[in-house]
Order: structure tokens, then sequence, then C-alpha cells
């Protein structure tokens, strides 16, 4: 991608009201963002398309909404206390602190540390790595100490008193509560294998070193499925999964030029897993991991099971037998996916586009699709004294759309603005409107201009929009 284009990126959505930077004023929070009134309204779309595609459309998949507060015996059976955790190094001389994986050793690069070094299970990787890692501070080329395993997870404490009986964590993922929910949900759904639950969530992750914007970040939001099957048909369901996760990412016109598929290699792989498969983007920073799919076989239920002294087993009718499912779990990160929309859609014109106000001015355009661009309609009045007139079409079209109302400025300034935020279709009342009872309806791409009849509008967007 065009060298500077990340930058270009964060500064457009702030400035167009996308994304800032959290807690502004007080000199911002590493690595973590707020989203404006257009972000909100993008990441919103991509919850609801997610959502019903894979929960209201379908019958064996059902949605919860688990607590982000859980008992500290979750993340000991899970595994996560004890191991969620990346190689912490320090400067001896200014006590800066990094990820041993992220300081590079000018003479190679540093491959990094794998989920399961990240998860524990590997300190061996971990330790063999430090023979890449210059041992100078990037900052002031002190001594760095010898790495230590630092977790990840957000420390709190439930109640008046911080004690240990007290301590818990801020979740680093939204899969457990979907798992120590499994009984409630097969006793109270009637669900019968295979079938998931979906569930969409912030999660939040104590990263040493954060950076590449939404990429890696503090806190964030996820939104995956935990499906369970029948041991033995796992990895047929894992395909099926792979195929429709990116069915989905490509229903949202993310370009399949941008997208890899990596498999985990057996070495890398998280020990829960079976086979992972990660769908890669190519940011404006190079190819990195956008949504993946697991296989957690049963390892979940059964820790689940000897840490609670609950029985999560299944029983299957058909063969009157009780066993724990396999599960496979499609997931994906909503800013990664908010990132990644972004990236592909955002066009930088030089010069402007031809026939627009500003010609020779430098001009972006956001080629969102229309399922899921924060606005969706603007109405301008071609003068102000048309206002009164459009604006009754304006409030009409705002019960069915997300829609903005623009009086301000020339015309092709205000085309422009709407281009800018991904706007699709732009309506024009004008003099002749007055008289013909029709409004100009100009799209976004193309910039083909359709005259049509105000009473008909409504059906002319359906047509293109939907409801």
């Amino acid at each position: 991608m065009p060298e500077g284009k990340m930058e270009k990126i964060v500064s457009w959505a702030k400035r167009r009201g996308f994304i800032f930077p959290s807690s502004e004023i007080y000199g911002g929070v590493a690595g973590v963002y707020d989203f404006g009134p257009r972000g909100v309204e993008l990441i919103n779309n991509l919850k609801q398309l997610w959502w019903k595609r894979f929960v209201t459309d379908r019958d064996d998949v059902v949605g919860i909404d688990s607590a982000i507060l859980m008992s500290r015996r979750v993340w000991q059976a899970s595994g996560h206390e004890k191991g969620f955790s990346d190689p912490l190094v320090e400067c001896k001389k200014c006590h800066a602190r990094f990820r041993q994986d992220r300081i590079e050793n000018p003479k190679s690069k540093i491959q990094p540390v794998s989920p399961q070094a990240r998860r524990g299970g590997n300190p061996k990787q971990i330790q063999n790595s430090k023979s890449q890692i210059q041992n100078k501070c990037p900052e002031c080329g002190g001594e760095l100490t010898e790495a230590k395993q630092f977790n990840l997870m957000l420390k709190t404490y439930l109640g008046p008193v911080e004690e240990e009986k007290n301590l818990t964590y801020l979740r680093p993922e939204t899969a457990q509560g979907m798992f120590v929910n499994f009984k409630n949900v097969l006793d109270t759904s009637r669900q019968k294998l295979p079938f998931g639950i979906a569930q969409i969530g912030k999660s939040f992750r104590n990263e040493i070193t954060t950076g590449e914007y939404l990429f890696r970040v503090r806190e964030f939001e996820i939104a995956e499925i935990e499906y369970f099957v029948q041991p033995g048909n796992d990895e047929k369901w894992f395909d099926y999964w792979l195929g429709e996760w990116k069915k989905f990412l490509l229903d949202l016109d993310i370009s399949e030029k941008n997208l890899i598929e990596y498999q985990h290699s057996k070495k890398d792989l998280s020990h829960y897993s079976k086979r992972t498969v990660d769908y890669n983007f190519r940011f404006p920073f190079g190819e990195k991991e956008l949504t993946g799919v697991a296989n957690r076989t049963d390892f979940d239920l059964k820790n689940h099971e000897e840490f609670s002294g609950q029985d999560l087993k299944y029983f299957d009718e058909a063969s009157g037998k009780k066993y724990w499912p396999y599960v496979i779990e499609p997931t994906l990160g909503i800013g990664r996916l908010a990132l990644a929309a972004i990236c592909d859609a955002f066009e930088e014109i030089s010069g402007g586009r031809s026939g627009a106000e500003g010609a020779g001015e430098e001009e972006v355009v956001m080629h969102f699709a229309p399922k899921i661009a924060p606005v969706k309609v603007a109405v301008l009045p071609l003068v102000k004294k048309l206002s009164e007139p459009a604006k009754k079409i304006y409030l009409d079209l705002k019960k069915c759309y997300v829609s903005e109302f623009d009086e301000s400025g020339t015309i092709g300034r205000r085309y422009r603005r709407q281009d800018e935020i991904g706007t699709p279709y732009c309506i024009t009342f004008d003099f002749d409107s007055l008289k013909d009872k029709k409004v100009t309806v100009r799209d976004r791409d193309s910039m083909k201009q359709d005259r049509v009849e105000i009473d008909k509008l409504s059906q002319f967007l359906w047509g293109k929009l939907g409801k």
C-alpha cells in the first residue's frame, strides 16, 4: 500500500468523527480509542450484520451476553491466570519496558512469539528467542534485563477490600462466558448437537506494547461463536465455518486480494487447539491477523467440569452416551474489521475527481459498501432558501436510514464532504424540484445522477439500500 497511507487514515478518522484517542484532553491513554458519531454507526452496522447473519437468520446458533466480571476460578480453569503472558524486558538505565519479541536485532528479523508461547505453553521457544534479540534499549541504549513473563489480564477486586480472596480480572476474551453457560443454554434452548453460542462483547488485555492503531489495543470488542459438535465431525465443521467466515468478509466488500489464508503450524498452535486458520489482511502496516477459526477440541468444557465439579457433558439420545463436545471457534475483532473496511474503502485522489467543484485539490473518497456506510443518505438543498421543503424529505428518510442534512457551503463542497465519510447517495433539492416534484440522486462511486420523483424516492432507495 502507498507509503504514509496509515498516517493519512488516522488523521482522516479523527477529522471526520470516526475514531478519537481516548481521554485526549488529558494526553490520551495508549492503546485505547473512542468511536465518534460516524465511527459508532460503522461498528454498529458491522455488529448488526454479523448478528443477523450468524444468529437471527440461523436455527442452530443462539446468542448470549455474558458478564465482563467472572469468578477468578474461571480464569484458573481456562489457563489464563497461569499462562496468558508475554515476555517482558526492562531497561536498567531508563526503566522503559518492552515486549521482548518486539525488539528487533538489526541483523535479522525477529519471528513473533507463537500463540502457544504467549499462553505459556512453550517456554523453550521464548528462551531460544533471546539469542535473536539485541540486549540494548531502543530508547536510550541501556542494558536490558532478562525476559520475564508478564500476565496480560487486568486485575481488579470485587468488594471494598483489595485482598487476595476478592481478586478477579477483566475478561481477556469472551469465549469463557459461553463455556461456563454451556449447560444453562443447553437446558433452556433445547438445542441438539451441532449448535452454537454466539456473543459480541468487550475484552481487555494489558498489552506491554500497543501500536498499529486499532490493531493492538488494550480494550476491544470481539464477535465470536463457540460451535459444539460431535467428536469426529470436528474437521467437517471446521472447514464449514472457515468458509462461512470468508463469505461474510467478502459480503462486506472486503477485498479478496487483501485476504490471505494462514494455517498455523503444529508447533505454533495454542495448547488447546487442534487446528487454527487465520484470515490475514494486508493493512498499510503489514499483513496481520484479521479473523480466525480454531478447533478447541474438548479442552474448555473438560477443564471447567474438573474445576467446578459440575457435569458439563452432553447426553446424546441417539447413542445413549455422554461426552464432552468438541468446539469450533470462529472469531473476529470488531475494531480490526472496522479498520480493514476503512483501509479497503479509503481512496485519495490527487487533483480531485473530474467535474467536482474544487478539482485540482486532493480529495478523499470512502468507498464503503452501502450496507456498512455510517451515513446512508444526505439531503442537500441547492441553496438555503430551499431548505424548508428539502428538510421535509430529510425527516421522512431519517425514519428509515441514518441521514444527514447539509445546507452549508456550495453544492460541490457538500458532495465532497459526503464522499469523504462514504455516504452512498446524495439527494439535491433544486429550484426545478418545486415544479416537477423531483430530486437529483447522485451515486458516490459513479457520480451518476438520476432524476427521481419525490413520491417514489423511498422506493428508489429501497432498491439500492434495502430497509
